[in-house]
């Protein structure tokens, strides 16, 4: 089953829009703005992000509500930036291709992985959660499924070969973050 949409907080919208609409190519399609139980409003902006599924954020002014939350999914829970990341389906490798070409055009720095089963391009959006655009290269196969179940019970099973890693930079003032450079062999999908 697909899901309808992800929800994130923002403190700017206006960078967040200016991400998604240019540098991710989504459509904004609506906005719900509501009164929040505290006492204030919000606004939740929803994107098409394609086959269906869309991303939202919300633009929160409660007073009830802190300030000063944390944007980053994998920031929030106190982790490394790779961790906790949001992936886009490219459909294609040459849509994983404009997908990284236009990131670049609109001032985006780039990790692209090749993890010999799939094909990615990662950045870092303004809220500090990295995105990922993702084609699958390879079907999975029966063993496959038996490694997954496998590792859910053992840990001494072989490490999956090592990804094909580039980095392309714009050479602008918005760098991936360090952690993702510095850790980049341990991002997984």
């Amino acid at each position: 089953m697909a899901y309808h949409h992800l929800a994130f907080a923002t403190h700017d919208m206006l960078a967040t829009d200016l991400f998604y609409s240019q540098a991710m190519g989504f459509e904004l399609e609506k906005v719900e703005i509501a009164k929040t139980p505290g006492g204030g409003h919000a606004k939740h902006f929803f994107y098409s992000t394609g086959g269906g599924g869309m991303i939202a954020f919300w633009e929160l002014h409660d007073p009830s509500l802190p300030s000063d939350f944390p944007t980053g999914l994998s920031e929030a829970a106190g982790l490394p930036a790779w961790v906790n990341h949001v992936a886009f389906e490219a459909g294609s490798v040459e849509g994983l291709e404009i997908a990284r070409k236009r990131w670049l055009e609109t001032g985006y720095d780039v990790l692209e992985i090749d993890h010999g089963w799939c094909r990615s391009v990662y950045t870092t959006d303004p809220n500090r959660t990295l995105v990922e655009f993702c084609v699958t290269v390879e079907a999975f196969g029966p063993g496959d499924r038996q490694a997954a179940r496998e590792a859910l019970t053992r840990d001494d099973l072989p490490f999956s070969p090592e990804p094909k890693i580039e980095i392309h930079r714009t050479g602008r003032e918005r760098p991936i973050h360090e952690a993702d450079s510095a850790d980049s062999g341990n991002l997984a999908d």
